[in-house]
């Protein structure tokens, strides 16, 4: 009887806290409010930006890793006598199918990678490497950076210690990639001369890998960059959007690769560097995507961690508002100036473009009438005298306005002279 009673209490996670605060509302409403507060957030943090913010970090590591990866893979060859750097060019190649055609993969991608891999100094790999790593770790900060804004605690996590967090993500994951790639590369030539008879299956699981990969990936980069831990578990739903973005983006991409870069362009010699730069572009939007959907379920269905810790920044951010307004009332110096009350006037006739959370105290669009006579009185002219056979809106007759009475008596009327 006591393990019955304990069995509920171990059991967390989102899906209780979703049984618990939501039992009587829809599904489709639960769907509709997690789709609202991820378009919400993409649009107040204009994630659309900061992926191209990150997209040209990225593609301004690109070059120099890749020289960094062909001086490490030469190593690899001298110690095990394969021909590593060909059969990464070659999967190279093979990926960049997904996004370019086979013109484009000869014109653009093949022949970036024989300028990369047909030599290159040492002076010129350590000094790219460095900036590497700078411009690799700045993307990284980006998505740190703007993942902890979604959720809510900004501010929890200081500057230094956020860009440290960032330069020792991107080095542990330029490790870890050094180390799988090769791997990815050799290991299914290796099995498959280990074993001969299962290469179709070798084959067949190949992508399924590097899809689980990916999305451990992201849901680790996502658990780490909020500040407050949570399961690693509940941010594995945004890590499945992203990727299903990704696959989406970059179908959609190629075909405008299609009918814009590839052959006869204006782009001209920089067609390479723009599609690459498009690609890196929605493959950041894509995991800024997904990070706004975990923190739409965390808003929806809030872990006790990250909902004590918001509470907390807010009473930390509203106890710093306190101290500066009564730090300027002993100086003397004036409150900030409230905003004018005409801005929530609901007569405004400008329907405001930038301002949504407004639109709710406007006129109602069928009131077209109310909102030009309202402009007509603002601007100074006199009313037009409505119409007789005009209905209002709410069903009831409108007053038709009084006659003036008739004179007594009008100049240069002989009918009144011949009365008197």
């Amino acid at each position: 009887m006591d393990q019955a009673n304990e069995t509920p209490e171990r059991r967390s996670g989102r899906l209780r806290r979703a049984r618990a605060l939501y039992r009587n509302v829809s599904k489709r409403k639960t769907a509709w409010l997690l789709l609202k507060d991820t378009v919400n957030s993409c649009m107040e943090y204009r994630i659309l930006g900061l992926a191209a913010e990150a997209a040209f970090f990225t593609l301004l590591s690109v070059p120099p890793l890749l020289l960094s990866l062909v001086g490490l893979l030469g190593y690899v060859d001298s110690w095990t006598g394969a021909d590593t750097i060909a059969s990464v060019e070659q999967n190279i190649l093979e990926a960049s199918r997904a996004v370019l055609t086979d013109q484009g993969v000869r014109e653009i991608a093949q022949p970036i990678l024989h300028d990369v891999t047909k030599g290159g100094s040492p002076d010129l790999i350590s000094i790219g490497f460095l900036l590497a790593l700078w411009s690799g770790s700045r993307a990284v900060n980006v998505f740190i950076d703007t993942i902890t804004v979604m959720y809510g605690l900004d501010g929890v996590r200081g500057i230094v210690k956020t860009r440290l967090l960032a330069f020792g993500l991107f080095v542990v994951a330029l490790l870890m990639g050094s180390v799988v790639l090769p791997l990815m590369v050799i290991g299914p030539d290796t099995l498959v001369s280990v074993v001969p008879w299962g290469e179709n299956l070798i084959q067949l699981l190949y992508w399924p890998v590097i899809l689980v990969l990916s999305v451990i990936f992201l849901t680790t980069l996502y658990h780490v960059s909020v500040p407050v831990r949570s399961p690693w578990i509940e941010d594995t739903p945004g890590a499945l959007v992203a990727l299903g973005m990704w696959v989406l983006g970059s179908f959609l991409l190629r075909i405008y690769l299609t009918n814009t870069v590839e052959g006869p362009t204006i782009y001209g010699s920089l067609a390479a560097p723009v599609a690459v730069l498009l690609w890196i572009g929605v493959s950041a939007f894509a995991v800024l995507v997904g990070a706004a959907v975990n923190a739409a379920i965390d808003r929806v269905w809030p872990s006790v961690a990250t909902a004590a810790a918001r509470a907390a920044n807010d009473a930390a951010r509203e106890e710093r508002a306190a101290a500066a307004r009564a730090e300027r009332a002993e100086s003397g110096e004036p409150d900030a100036p409230e905003e004018p009350d005409d801005l929530d006037d609901p007569d405004d006739p400008d329907m405001p473009s930038e301002f949504p959370e407004r639109w709710s105290k406007f006129l109602p669009p069928e009131d077209v009438t109310g909102r030009l006579r309202g402009q007509t009185r603002r601007g100074g002219t006199p009313e037009q005298e409505p119409d007789r056979d005009e209905k209002p809106l709410n069903g009831t007759p409108a007053p038709r306005p009084s006659a003036p009475p008739e004179p007594a008596y009008r100049p240069g009327d002989r009918s009144g002279d011949r009365d008197r």
